[in-house]
């Protein structure tokens, strides 16, 4: 797993309207964060959202699938893939990035 440093200020410029976002590299990938919360993660120069119920099926619909870490595991994490269309959207990034940190906040408390 290695995410190239162009994809990840391109995902940093996409979200530069939503102020204190910010990226910390970890395993080969990077998490996306705000304001200390990860909500995000870049992994192969593909990025991901938080999901629970509350925006999975938002996620199945577009088409996107989970993130798993392991090729040759069927482990799945609770982080879908940014749909291409979404992706180049920046409002629409944003809001749905909105829901996603929305998400590990409640999972904080």
């Amino acid at each position: 797993m290695s995410t190239s440093d162009g994809f990840l200020e391109y995902m940093l410029d996409q979200l530069s309207q939503w102020e204190n976002v910010s990226a910390r590299k970890m395993f080969g990938g990077a998490g996306l964060y705000r304001d200390g919360k990860m909500f995000g993660l870049v992994a192969d120069d593909v990025a991901y959202l938080k999901v629970d119920d509350s925006n999975r099926q938002a996620f199945v619909d577009a088409g996107s699938s989970p993130f798993k870490p392991y090729a040759d595991k069927s482990t799945a994490m609770s982080y879908y893939e940014i749909p291409p269309d979404i992706l180049d959207q920046q409002e629409k990034l944003i809001e749905w990035a909105k829901r996603s940190l929305a998400i590990q906040n409640r999972n904080d408390k």
